[in-house]
């Protein structure tokens, strides 16, 4: 990464990118996650049977627009939340392993996982009142409707009720559990990338390139999903919500588990592994990319001293 605001706008671009190819298997894991939401497994319905059936579903009913729903507030969240986590691990990383062992080379997996963390934790609070309106459109459907449902005419227009009527704390329902879902991921993202990339180019003898970049993000993808479903079901219910329906994330985890079994927290799973894994390849792969144009164009543009301010 070669700077903080060049590594912030490539993570931005290389999300947005990759959101506008996987937005619609988010919108099937959105309803799939909803759907039987606190009712008993033989009470629940099935509107929505699998990620496929629920693309056809969607598609059959209510056309492209109803996969897409929420797309432009999909790009200012990746905006933000990449933007921070891809902006902010590399800073930070070195920052502490400095601090520690005086060499900022040195790859700690204690730090980078606290890193990544940090980073996406940042990027989610800035982020969440954008994600939160996703959440809501995304959920809507005049055709099957699964989970509480909210009419919004668009993005402004979501984040104009919401606070006319339940004002900045409305704005922020489900930040702690989004905090904590993206804690989880980021975590595990960017270090599993870098520890995939490394072992790749030493075990495997793979350059430097598309075909290492795309690996390791594979790998990287498909952990990430692994560790993060969990909270992104809980905090799917919680941005979908209104009034007081759950109490906190954890209650809203306990309740779930209690009248939907254990197994109620992966609702949606391969959904969200058929959003995750193109998404973060796009995502990793994207950034890496444009990365090394924006070297070229500090290596042609900035002067020494205009590099080192960024």
């Amino acid at each position: 990464m070669s700077t903080t605001l060049g590594s912030f706008i490539a993570g931005g671009i290389a999300a947005c990118g990759a959101v506008t190819v996987t937005h619609g298997f988010e919108t099937v894991k959105i309803r799939l996650q909803l759907q039987g939401e606190l009712k008993a497994k033989k009470d629940a319905p099935r509107l929505y049977k699998g990620v496929f059936h629920g693309v056809g579903v969607i598609l059959k009913n209510e056309g492209p627009k109803g996969l897409l729903r929420g797309l432009n507030c999909a790009y200012v969240y990746q905006m933000t939340l990449n933007g921070c986590r891809l902006g902010f691990y590399e800073p930070t990383r070195k920052f502490i392993t400095n601090a520690i062992y005086k060499d900022d080379s040195v790859q700690s997996f204690g730090i980078n996982l606290f890193s990544g963390a940090s980073s996406g934790i940042l990027g989610a609070a800035a982020g969440s009142p954008f994600f939160l309106v996703k959440t809501r459109l995304q959920s809507y459907s005049p055709f099957l409707p699964v989970g509480t449902q909210h009419h919004y005419k668009g993005a402004a227009d979501g984040m104009s009720q919401i606070y006319r009527n339940e004002g900045i704390k409305g704005l922020y329902r489900g930040v702690v559990p989004a905090m904590i879902r993206t804690g989880f991921g980021s975590s595990v993202q960017l270090p599993t990338y870098f520890f995939a990339k490394r072992r790749l180019v030493k075990h495997f003898g793979m350059e430097e390139g598309m075909p290492l970049h795309i690996a390791s993000s594979t790998a990287s993808g498909f952990v990430v999903c692994c560790v993060m479903h969990p909270p992104d079901t809980v905090m799917s219910r919680m941005y979908n919500q209104t009034g007081n329906l759950y109490n906190s994330a954890f209650d809203c985890l306990y309740r779930t588990v209690k009248t939907e079994g254990l197994l109620a927290v992966y609702k949606g799973y391969f959904a969200h592994l058929a959003r995750i894994l193109p998404h973060t390849i796009l995502t990793l792969t994207l950034a890496e990319q444009t990365n090394k144009l924006m070297r070229r164009f500090e290596d042609r543009i900035l002067s020494p001293e205009m590099k080192a301010k960024l």
